[in-house]
């Protein structure tokens, strides 16, 4: 039985898609393994969100060859899609597989025999018009279920519409199909993922069903207890769904909006299809329903054009908003997007520093936000998430939480009372035998 390990960079999108394929070798007989357990075949699925990824990339080519220096290499995923010939000529990499042949690699590199010369297999975009099913299972606590995939929003700092085609999704009824067979794993959480997945209901190119559709179908799905919607588009998240989520059986108070900037002028220049004001108001419209909500943003610092007002502009937008993280990223140019070509360039330094300032107001969100939770009961999916003797999980409203470890409560959905924020920055829970109910 010959060995594959697997490793993944980038989202949760890629986490479903790489376990799917990880189910394939498994009904071909191969034997999944970890990276150090001198696999014979490694599967990288690869990022391409921002240069770091791509660096990231060569690494772990390295680390495979000090392995197993006869250890077949394949790269797939977004950096594969758009730029093959360069990983190509990283030295180790035996195949590169672009977006409409990743989930053929075991058919397309028959045998995994090592070639004399770098294999690839990457079509343009325009190919990739197929949508695969993809979920996660038995590789975390929660379960990553893709519903939608690719993008025909072209922002100008964005790459993944190259990397990842058109806007398509599965059907409503083949999502269920696959939300049936997580719930009898076992599983007790599950997030929705995908590209733009707010613009879920595009078939063969149509539009034939609406995200709000499958929020409501799948909220009616037997044996899941939680679900998650990872990150959706402002412009996208309508009234009907936040008002739906507000008092569904199954939808947490949890939402991942995407911001970029809080400037209307960088806006603008990025090509957002939104402004600021109506990012406010869906903000207020989801904490007049569910006060307790966990609001996650996404910004961008440094875009071209983004001067020191613009910045601060965003900045003050940001503090004023009641929202309880960031995921901060400095802006880095991408071949073939519109951003590079644009006038006023930010020094690297400056937008280092910019960073850092969102990073820190983070923070301070984020500990107000477990702040306003202490105190109220909560349930907690514990995970196997193990350090110096404490175990952690997530309530359903995000605030990371601290126990004991007791493997009794790995996987395990329990009522909780959130008591202090501890020097770690998670939440103290009382006792586990004191308080903790079953589910």
């Amino acid at each position: 039985m010959r060995k594959v390990a697997f490793y993944t960079l980038g989202c949760k999108l890629n986490f479903s898609e790489t376990s799917t394929i990880s189910r394939q070798f498994a009904e071909k007989g191969y034997q999944k393994v970890e990276f150090s357990e001198t696999p014979d075949i490694f599967i990288i699925n690869t990022c391409s969100v921002t240069d770091n990824a791509d660096k990231k990339c060569a690494k772990i080519v390295r680390e495979a060859q000090n392995i197993n220096p006869n250890g077949y290499v394949a790269i797939i995923g977004c950096y594969a899609q758009l730029k093959p010939k360069e990983i190509s000529e990283i030295p180790g990499v035996d195949a590169v597989l672009g977006a409409a042949e990743k989930f053929r690699l075991i058919e397309l590199l028959d045998g995994f025999v090592k070639p004399e010369n770098t294999q690839v297999l990457a079509s343009e975009i325009k190919e990739a018009t197929t949508f695969n099913n993809a979920y996660s299972i038995n590789d975390r606590t929660r379960t990553f279920l893709k519903v939608q995939d690719g993008c025909n929003y072209h922002c100008a700092f964005c790459t993944i519409p190259l990397a990842r085609g058109k806007s398509r999704s599965d059907s409503v009824e083949n999502i269920l199909n696959s939300a049936r067979e997580i719930a009898a794993s076992e599983v007790k959480e599950v997030v929705l993922t995908g590209v733009n997945i707010g613009d879920f209901g595009i078939q063969d190119g149509k539009r034939t069903e609406r995200f709000v559709d499958l929020v409501k179908a799948i909220d009616e799905v037997e044996g899941i207890d939680r679900i998650r919607i990872s990150s959706i588009e402002p412009n996208l998240l309508t009234n009907e769904i936040i008002e739906f989520t507000s008092s569904s059986k199954r939808f947490v108070p949890h939402f991942h909006i995407p911001l970029q900037s809080g400037n209307n002028k960088t806006l603008r220049r990025m090509r957002r299809r939104y402004l600021r004001e109506l990012y406010e108001d869906r903000i207020n419209k989801i904490k007049q329903l569910m006060p307790n909500c966990c609001i996650g943003v996404d910004v961008i610092v440094g875009f071209p054009g983004e001067t020191h007002e613009d910045f601060l502009d965003t900045y003050n937008f940001l503090n004023e908003l009641n929202i309880s993280y960031l995921h901060v990223f400095t802006y880095s140019e991408r071949a073939n997007t519109a951003a590079p070509e644009m006038e006023g360039r930010v020094p690297l330094k400056e937008r280092k520093e910019r960073s850092k300032m969102l990073r820190i107001l983070s923070e301070k969100k984020k500990q107000q936000f477990y702040r306003e939770n202490l105190g109220s009961t909560a349930t907690v999916l514990f995970e196997n998430d193990i350090e110096n003797g404490m175990m952690h999980g997530f309530t359903e409203n995000y605030v990371r939480v601290s126990a004991k470890y007791d493997p009794m409560l790995i996987n395990e959905l329990k009522t909780v009372t959130l008591k202090s924020i501890n020097e770690n920055g998670t939440v103290d829970v009382e006792e586990p035998e004191m308080v903790f109910e079953t589910h």
